[in-house]
């Protein structure tokens, strides 16, 4: 990246204040946040529900998966260019909505926090566990949770980007790798690109379109663009190509998790189920394919589970002060991962989940972390248009036709799944 140097450090000292690559080359050497955010999107979720998929489908639902990450991209490219064009959080724009929207992700966000933090420890143990069977689950469980807050507690932004680059390479390598060795017909895959349902729901193809590349972690991006530097519309085109980078990766990697459902389980009659369904489908990979192939999936499913623990530890945390900010009404203070309300949302992932891996879900936690969950996909795509149509960003800045219709569409597919969820629930 290149960079230039000011004369605002302090004691006299220079500051350098990164300008946007030139080059498209340059450009993908810049790549970053959206690694991140592919990484924390993809979790052990979106694992099972591409497997499901291909299981029962074969390979006909290819195009919900694509559709779902263009979907996404909308959401991060909209929050992004929102930062650039204002030079203020989402959790801003938020607030400038009226303080219902401030509260509503506030109660969200540490409901949230709660049960996420023990799905990402457990989800990250099962397979820990599967590899090396020397501790129990929960053991596993707290030493991943407490990996990823000590690595976020050094405060070193980059690190924690090459970590998750390392990570999101490795889950690429293993899993597309795993599918490539089931040598997939290739008019199976093209012909999955045509948008049909064939014999599958209407629910589970909206489940696709939902459930590719993350939720909440989404609001996260425009942190850390902000922590690489990327301040201003100049870097517009930069933040476009590094979010489309993310998802793209985001898209094949769920494809190629697909297709291996598809070509290895498509019409066996047997069922993934859960995490522990993962640890099947590793056995009779190795049955089939010897131990390293075993190895290869246990390692991206992983990667998978354990990237998205830790973009969670450090990304949730800015947005949780970022709202403790705004609602003391300090406008002039930028959060940091040293900011007292980011590291006690840190711990409040950390240490509390532990008692559930005990003792379950309370049934009134989840009846309301649930119904608070079902309206934010919605919430963020109404909010988006909301703010992205308004007269808080430049003309030229604004949504196009394009934007606003997948938008709009993303109000529909994820409203219904919301009332699906509510309805379940209730």
């Amino acid at each position: 990246m290149e960079e230039k140097a000011t004369e605002q450090g302090f004691h006299g000292q220079k500051s350098f204040t990164p300008v946007p690559p030139a080059t498209f080359i340059g450009k993908l050497k810049a790549v970053g946040p959206g690694f991140v955010t592919a990484a924390t999107g993809v979790g052990t979720g979106d694992l099972i529900a591409a497997l499901v998929a291909g299981v029962s489908f074969g390979t006909t639902l290819i195009w919900a998966i694509v559709l779902g990450a263009i979907f996404k991209f909308f959401f991060t490219e909209g929050m992004g260019r929102w930062q650039l064009a204002t030079g203020r959080t989402i959790l801003e724009g938020f607030h400038s909505l009226g303080k219902w929207a401030t509260g509503y992700f506030g109660v969200y966000s540490i409901l949230w926090g709660l049960s996420y933090g023990a799905a990402a420890m457990s989800t990250s143990a099962i397979m820990m566990v599967t590899m090396f069977p020397i501790m129990p689950l929960w053991a596993w469980a707290i030493i991943h949770g407490i990996a990823g807050m000590l690595l976020v507690l050094t405060g070193r932004y980059k690190l924690f980007e090459r970590v998750m680059t390392v990570m999101i390479g490795i889950m690429f390598i293993t899993v597309v790798g795993s599918a490539v060795i089931l040598f997939p017909s290739i008019g199976n895959i093209l012909s999955g690109f045509v948008p049909r349902t064939g014999d599958g729901s209407l629910l589970l193809v909206l489940g696709l379109l939902g459930g590719v590349g993350g939720t909440i972690t989404m609001a996260s991006y425009g942190y850390w663009i902000r922590e690489n530097k990327w301040e201003g519309r100049k870097w517009l085109p930069m933040m476009k190509l590094d979010s489309a980078v993310g998802y793209t990766i985001t898209a094949i990697f769920t494809v190629s998790l697909l297709v291996i459902g598809a070509e290895f389980l498509y019409g066996t009659g047997i069922e993934i189920d859960g995490e522990e369904g993962l640890v099947t489908l590793s056995n009779m990979f190795s049955d089939q394919f010897g131990e390293l192939a075993r190895w290869m999936f246990l390692i991206g499913a992983w990667c998978a589970a354990f990237s998205s623990l830790l973009g969670v530890w450090n990304g949730v945390p800015y947005l949780f002060a970022d709202f403790i900010r705004i609602v003391r009404g300090r406008n002039n203070h930028k959060v940091t991962e040293k900011d007292p309300a980011y590291r006690a949302y840190l711990l409040w992932l950390t240490f509390p989940p532990m008692i559930l891996l005990f003792t379950g879900k309370p049934v009134f936690l989840v009846i309301l972390y649930g119904a608070l969950g079902a309206f934010f996909m919605p919430f963020l795509a109404i909010t988006l248009m909301w703010l992205l149509n308004s007269n808080r960003v430049e003309k030229p800045l604004k949504n196009g036709w394009v934007a606003n219709t997948v938008l709009a569409g993303c109000v529909l597919v994820f409203g219904y799944l919301g009332l699906v969820e509510l309805i379940n629930i209730f």
